[in-house]
């Protein structure tokens, strides 16, 4: 069943930078294919990492999956969250804590 969200997208570039929609742009393509969200969320950090080289790359998708809403358990407005942190993301503390801050901060 389908499930909709939120993407939440961060990368440090490494030289090369891109226009924000075209970061919106990959989240809808990667997530035209069925898939489940963990699948999604760690396709769209490896294309910025193979794609534009980056020091480090950031990803965490918010959702609502229609089979918790519509069958089995019926929670609607249950969210369903998922992260992938590369690079100086991963490996830096105060990197990860700022660009969590952000994602949390909206």
């Amino acid at each position: 069943m389908p499930f909709t969200g939120v993407a939440h997208v961060a990368y440090l570039p490494n030289g090369k930078v891109v226009g924000l929609s075209k970061l919106a742009r990959v989240v809808e393509e990667v997530s035209r294919r069925p898939q489940v969200q963990e699948r999604l969320t760690q396709t769209v950090a490896d294309m910025l990492e193979d794609k534009l080289g980056t020091k480090g790359a950031a990803v965490v998708i918010e959702s609502e999956h229609s089979c918790m809403a519509l069958r089995g358990v019926r929670k609607s407005g249950t969210l369903t969250i998922t992260s992938s942190l590369r690079g100086v993301f991963r490996e830096d503390q105060a990197s990860r804590s700022e660009v969590l801050s952000l994602i949390n901060g909206r």
